[in-house]
């Protein structure tokens, strides 16, 4: 494992290197603070251009600022190596730093903590009133469906070809409808596999214990140093072999994504995990080539080969493969011209043109600070004392479930689950208290401000769940204002609850069942939409909590943490027993 580094201190190193993408292409800016890189407004730009925004853990360069220029994306955001950028990075990318009017895709890597982020930053973009769409690009088989489960498949280094023809097709002026479309059938129709001699080492870092015996490559290993499915010994030829069975086996019910006929067209994309020689990687791409021709008949009509998606100075390489399809809309382009088409971004390997260099502007670029959406008034009214009276209720009985929900959360998770819904409700209840400027009775800007309290301070999966939730919340006691001034009744919160669930489940594949807090919400909402009173939904809160005791977890750190016979039939989920306890006391406030 290689451990010498240039930098020893990775943030620096991040920094350093989103400001060199600026210098290599004069068209681009940095807004360091937030870590975007994003297209200057003042260099030229399609009118009817879908803004596309991207990024992603820093460490697989060139993806993904590599990836902003004119023909592919308007912004991209990095977070630190190999860990997501947070929901307010995104959100400012996402609403500051692109042209909105024509509507924005919002489109990371299948990963869970760029799911919810990049998610949480979507729900925002809505509730400013920004066509926003979300999707998470997931093109790896190296996890089956099986393994996967819920998760879904990981992305990895097809998922360029994605941000290619959508960047592509949003320059040639496609809506966006159709560049969501676009994506969501171009990675039905894609599948990756990438192995690695090594892992990889994080400057800065100790020295990971695992390492890869010589003479063996790990199959199916991720971008982010995650184990693959299985290793062997290490011969090229039955590499590759063993790689395109996985990603081309139709008799393989656990991987078969994508099926093929004579007639079939195909993209090869063979991507360098950063730490391969260009001499070998084109040895790599010839074999791959050799077989995909003798032993599949695949007709490859572009092979493109290079350094795209890397995993910091990964010791291997990814092979993808996507079938042509018609999309049958999108200014009339097919998949081919858009991935043909001409991109000024360097991670696309393609060359800025002569007339950007002639037009480079060096004058800093002002960064645009939008209204804060907490801070647009509504016509929703509900009375301060009300809302402070019943919200207290509700976060008194959650502080003082504290010791218990830690108990269940140290048998079945990782034991922070208490600490962070006390923080949070602590932090809630001091903005009750003592809030600067006074709460006022629009209901929709105290529950903004609500909002931002719980993402400063509530961390981990929990906190970007209950963030997104409330972000949702927001939104549908939005869509609900008829512009005069009416009091918020039990149906206008239930319909927004309802929404909110919905807008949930675009970034959670959790429902009812997988023994998380949706076990309690979702009855509770469901209760309170059906019948009107709080105090049943509560109720069937309580009970969906309950029956979490039996339940066999399939989300969450449950799934691998202690033995099931530990805890089933005794232990509820911790984070939905929380939530109920929230609940009941807010029933019990009104």
């Amino acid at each position: 494992m290689q451990t010498k580094h240039f930098f020893t201190d990775p943030n620096h190193l991040v920094l350093t290197a989103l400001h060199s993408v600026t210098l290599t292409n004069p068209s681009l800016a940095l807004d360091k603070e937030n870590k975007i890189v994003f297209r200057r407004p003042d260099c030229p730009r399609s009118a009817k251009k879908v803004s596309i925004v991207t990024g992603g853990g820093s460490g697989h360069e060139p993806a993904f600022a590599g990836f902003v220029g004119t023909g592919l994306c308007d912004a991209s955001v990095a977070g630190t190596i190999f860990a997501s950028p947070s929901a307010e990075q995104i959100r400012r990318a996402a609403i500051d730093r692109v042209p909105t009017e024509n509507g924005v895709l919002i489109i990371p890597m299948n990963y869970t903590g760029d799911v919810l982020n990049f998610g949480m930053a979507a729900e925002k973009s809505r509730a400013a009133g920004i066509r926003t769409e979300f999707f998470a690009i997931n093109d790896d088989v190296g996890v089956g469906r099986v393994k996967g489960g819920k998760v879904g498949r990981r992305g990895i280094g097809g998922g360029v070809l994605i941000l290619k023809m959508v960047g592509a097709l949003a320059e040639a002026g496609g809506s966006l409808d159709d560049v969501y479309a676009l994506a969501q059938l171009a990675n039905a129709n894609l599948v990756s596999l990438g192995s690695s001699l090594e892992h990889v080492h994080v400057p800065g870092r100790g020295v990971p214990e695992d390492t890869i015996p010589h003479g063996e490559v790990e199959v199916g290993m991720g971008i982010h140093n995650e184990p693959g499915s299985h290793r062997v010994k290490f011969d090229l030829v039955e590499l590759v072999e063993g790689m395109l069975l996985q990603l081309l086996d139709h008799n393989d019910p656990d991987r078969c994504y994508v099926t093929r006929k004579p007639e079939d067209k195909f993209v090869l994309l063979v991507n360098n995990l950063g730490g391969v020689s260009p001499l070998e990687l084109a040895g790599i791409t010839d074999e791959v080539y050799r077989q995909l021709e003798r032993d599949y008949q695949v007709n490859m009509v572009r092979v493109i080969t290079g350094t795209f998606l890397t995993s910091l100075n990964g010791l291997g390489f990814s092979i993808s493969l996507m079938k042509l399809v018609d999309p049958g809309y999108g200014a009339g382009k097919s998949m081919l011209e858009l991935l043909d088409a001409p991109a000024e971004a360097i991670g696309w390997s393609a060359p800025v043109k002569t007339e950007t260099w002639t037009n480079r502007i060096d004058t800093p670029v002002d960064l645009k600070t939008t209204v804060q959406v907490e801070d647009i008034p509504s016509n929703l009214t509900l009375n301060p004392q009300t809302v402070q009276k019943t919200l207290s209720s509700g976060l008194r009985r959650v502080i003082a479930a504290e010791s218990e929900v830690t108990r269940y959360d140290t048998i079945v998770g990782d034991g922070d689950c208490g600490i962070g819904l006390k923080r949070g409700a602590e932090a809630i209840q001091s903005l009750l208290d003592s809030a600067n400027p006074p709460l006022t009775d629009d209901i929709v800007v105290t529950l903004n401000r609500i909002v931002t309290v719980v993402e400063n301070v509530m961390d981990g999966t929990s906190g970007a769940i209950y963030a997104i939730f409330l972000n949702a919340l927001a939104h549908g006691l939005r869509a609900q204002d008829t512009g005069s001034a009416m009091p918020v009744t039990t149906e206008i919160w239930a319909k927004a609850l309802e929404m909110s669930l919905q807008a949930l489940g675009k970034y959670t594949p959790a429902k009812v069942g997988d023994r998380t807090l949706v076990d309690a919400l979702t009855p509770f909402i469901e209760t309170l939409v059906e019948s009107g009173d709080l105090g049943k939904a509560a109720e069937a809160a309580r009970q969906g909590t309950e029956k979490t005791k039996g339940m066999k977890a399939s989300l969450g750190r449950s799934v691998y943490v202690g033995s099931e016979e530990e805890w089933v039939g005794k232990i509820p989920d911790p984070g939905a027993f929380g939530l109920s306890e929230f609940l009941s006391g807010i029933a019990e406030g009104i």
